[in-house]
Formats: structure tokens, sequence, C-alpha cells
């Protein structure tokens, strides 16, 4: 399951800026953790987070729900502005 190209798509659907998205995995010393980082503009981060966190929340919720029925691997995504 290609867990970057679905947080991609699910993060540049908020977005005013989607040609400003970067979705990057990172390698991790584990086999069963994927670290993805998700960098997008100051303007569009207050978005991405949502009141409370609860749309990265969401969208973390949903790229776990993936990871839980293909491979079951732990899936942590990192968000940060530039």
């Amino acid at each position: 399951m290609d867990y970057v190209a679905l947080t991609d798509k699910l993060v540049k659907s908020l977005v005013l800026e989607p040609d400003m998205v970067t979705v990057k995995e990172f390698k991790t010393d584990s086999e069963n953790k994927v670290v993805i980082e998700v960098l997008v503009s100051n303007q569009d981060l207050p978005r991405v987070i949502g009141k409370g966190g609860r749309t990265i929340n969401a969208i973390r919720t949903i790229v776990a729900a993936s990871s839980s029925l293909h491979d079951h691997k732990y899936v942590q995504i990192n968000v940060e502005g530039f």
C-alpha cells in the first residue's frame, strides 16, 4: 500500500495551494513503522491541522485504517509549515 500517495491526496484536497504540498516517507529502524513527513505552506497549515487537531487526526485515522487492512504497519504522520 502506498501511504504517501494516500496522504498526499487527502492533504491536497484540503489546501488552497496543492502545488506547495510535499509528502515524503522516511526510513526507520523497524520494518513495521512508516514515518511520513508532510510539508505545507504556512497559510495552509491551519487547514491541515484543523481546530484542536481534528483534521490531521482524521487523516491519521484514515491512513491507519488502510494500514490495518493491508499490512498492519504503524504509520506516523508529521506536519510542518514552511
